[in-house]
């Protein structure tokens, strides 16, 4: 019974994270990127729009392989600037089996093929990040490890606010959103202030109380000398994984409240081997670079029936 009651709890608390996640999200945002995206894909005439005309129609999205539902929020900013109307049959961040009829949109006719490729373009990259941060996200419970799985600012220019949310969809952490989010410091600042010490130190001038400094390190010696700084976050770079364990013990032992992160070469195969004791953060460049897409298509009913149990073929 209490297997059961835990199971319940879980489900639920992913269920009212799932329902807030789209409160992230500026709705300016949202519609500035869906006139964007409309604005890019027809510049000009809409000749298609010419052949079908405005009459009404029903279109379904019709989920193709299996994956995690993810990028809702977007798809449904670009329905509202055309005036169509959408109605989900699964929630965001749900996973899902082929064949579903996962939404059924109305409107009119011209509108619906001016939505149709940016939508699904949303959806397929949207649903593979959240799905490929879902599967990685168990393989570290499976470790029984209980830090955080997180992407990395390796993101498709313009693209970042869907890649980044699909990864909370996903259960998995964003990271740094950019530049401005949390300093950062890498190789080349490094070399360029002199020193880790003076790097942390001008760092720390500007950033004040509310910016987290975190440091790249490649060795034991590093660490130490960004944890003695002041850093908050020591990213243990291209460290194996038996070098990486018995660094990061010893980290944790002189700088108990350090978040130690693990980074560079971590895919999906060799992740297990990160997810160790005294890590508390793995990060994977695969996660927005690496993903496979779920394949969703969008089709015009000319039957009538209900799109929940429209036949596929």
């Amino acid at each position: 019974m209490a297997e059961a009651n835990c199971v319940s709890n879980e489900k639920i608390l992913s269920d009212i994270y799932n329902d807030r996640l789209p409160c992230l999200l500026s709705p300016i945002t949202l519609r500035h990127l869906a006139r964007e995206w409309l604005k890019e894909d027809t510049p000009n005439f809409d000749y298609g729009g010419f052949v079908v005309g405005e009459k009404p129609e029903t279109s379904v999205i019709l989920l193709k392989s299996a994956g995690v539902l993810a990028g809702v929020p977007f798809v449904n900013a670009i329905f509202k600037e055309l005036d169509l109307e959408v109605e989900w049959f699964f929630k965001e961040g749900q996973r899902l089996e082929p064949i579903q009829t996962v939404a059924a949109v109305t409107g009119k006719v011209r509108q619906l093929l001016l939505a149709e490729r940016i939508v699904l373009n949303v959806l397929t990259r949207a649903s593979g990040i959240a799905s490929l941060a879902r599967e990685l996200n168990f393989i570290a419970r499976s470790c029984r490890w209980d830090g955080e799985v997180a992407g990395t600012r390796k993101t498709t220019p313009g693209f970042r606010l869907v890649e980044k949310y699909a990864l909370l969809a996903g259960g998995a952490t964003t990271h740094r959103y950019d530049l401005s989010s949390m300093i950062m410091l890498k190789d080349n600042h490094i070399w360029t202030a002199g020193s880790i010490t003076q790097a942390v130190k001008d760092a720390k001038i500007v950033g004040g109380f509310s910016h987290k400094i975190e440091v790249e390190c490649r060795s034991l010696d590093e660490a130490q000398e960004a944890g003695t700084a002041g850093a908050d976050v020591i990213m243990l770079d291209n460290f194996t994984p038996e070098i990486l364990i018995s660094t990061s013990t010893e980290l944790k032992r002189q700088f108990p409240h350090v978040v130690i992160e693990a980074s560079g070469g971590i895919t999906k195969l060799n992740m297990a081997d990160y997810c160790v004791p005294n890590v508390d953060v793995v990060s994977l460049g695969c996660l927005t670079q690496g993903y496979s897409v779920v394949d969703f298509s969008m089709k015009i009913q000319k039957d009538g029936k209900d799109p929940r149990n429209l036949p596929v073929h």
